[in-house]
């Protein structure tokens, strides 16, 4: 297939490692080698992890959506890092190769799809856009969760029984008729 990225890396996401697999052009039958490397997932090291990237010559970079564990990876990259493009992939389709059983392996079959562009990123919104989220999800969350909403302020409230009063005068169910 055709080179479109001359150097690429891809990240197999864990929850404990990251395997980093490096397509750039070299000695290998096809004219391209992999370098690989693994890392741990703390944000100090996926630093370090961004900047062996950067000074690899990567210009793209693809990893797996893997839920919570991939997140850090994609800030620690953006954050730390001055890619063209970081794609986070949808593992599902990328995922249905027989034979790719290790991260390792699936690290270096992310790198080769990458090189030919044939991974495609999901949508990551920018960081005003999922602030925004979050406040709605948080005001959906905590309105379905029974709690009390003061409109004044907008902040949730829970009520203490020690704190209410009785009702001045008869109840509505205590009226005859």
């Amino acid at each position: 297939m055709q080179v479109i990225y001359e150097r690429c890396a891809a990240v197999d996401v864990g929850k404990d490692v990251i395997a980093v697999a490096v397509r750039k052009p070299g000695d290998g039958p096809d004219g391209r080698v992999t370098v690989r490397r693994t890392y741990k997932t703390f944000y100090g090291v996926l630093r370090e992890a961004a900047r062996w990237l950067m000074a690899e010559g990567v210009t793209h970079v693809a990893m797996e959506a893997t839920g919570i564990y991939s997140m850090p990876v994609y800030h620690a990259l953006i954050e730390h890092g001055d890619f063209e493009k970081v794609l986070v992939c949808n593992a599902g389709h990328v995922k249905n190769v027989p034979g790719r059983k290790t991260d390792m392996a699936d690290a270096e079959w992310l790198a080769q799809l990458l090189e030919c562009g044939l991974l495609a990123g999901s949508f990551i919104p920018p960081a005003e856009v999922k602030a925004a989220r979050d406040v709605i999800r948080y005001g959906r969350r905590s309105r379905s969760s029974g709690s009390a909403r003061s409109p004044a302020s907008g902040t949730c409230c829970r009520t203490q029984a020690s704190s209410l009063t009785p009702w001045p005068g008869p109840s509505p169910r205590s009226r005859d008729g």
